[in-house]
């Protein structure tokens, strides 16, 4: 079974939802409350994703990664230039996620692997990333890749599902890119 990361592309909108809805619903169950999970639409997602991927993707370090376990997506990971403002220099981590079945199967580790090789390629010496208060399992997976919190909190009023307001209690963890990684175990 092979697994293989690539650069995303604006075909693979359809891949990178499934992979967000899939893993949103498996990771933050007892996080975020199961109506706004259900109202994820797959079909609405896509379409906004496709649509705005050139503005997403103007800034050449702007990249999204796919994992393909022999062909079929199975993770994905998305970040740039920082979008917090006392941060301006950093890179930042938008997303990674890896579909539930393979979890603890590498798939992670790989994505991060890339992700970070890739931020120091584009020249960011430090990155961030914001992790769901109680996402016990993401937490300590960015522990293991060297990932430290920061204190900074995010308390992040946005509309999920595209029609019900909801708040996410976020923490933040920082990375210096020029320092060798912890103990990586995928």
């Amino acid at each position: 079974m092979v697994l293989t990361i690539r650069q995303a592309t604006r075909k693979d909108a359809a891949a990178i939802t499934r992979i967000r809805i899939e893993t949103w619903r498996a990771a933050y169950a007892g996080l975020i409350a199961d109506e706004v999970l259900d109202q994820l639409d797959a079909a609405t997602e896509t379409r906004r994703r496709a649509e705005g991927w050139d503005a997403r993707h103007a800034d050449p370090r702007s990249r999204e990664l796919l994992a393909e376990r022999d062909g079929t997506a199975v993770g994905w990971a998305a970040f740039g230039p920082s979008i917090d403002r006392d941060l301006p220099r950093d890179g930042q981590l938008y997303a990674l996620y890896a579909v539930s079945s393979e979890w603890s199967r590498g798939v992670g580790h790989a994505l991060m692997t890339a992700v970070e090789e890739r931020m120091r390629a584009s020249g960011f010496r430090h990155a961030h990333l914001w992790v769901l208060e109680g996402n016990d399992r993401a937490a300590a997976f960015y522990e293991r890749h060297g990932w430290r919190e920061d204190g900074a909190v995010m308390v992040d009023q946005r509309v999920i599902g595209g029609h019900t307001p909801y708040t996410l209690h976020e923490r933040r963890r920082v990375r210096d890119l020029s320092a060798p990684a912890a103990e990586r175990t995928a």
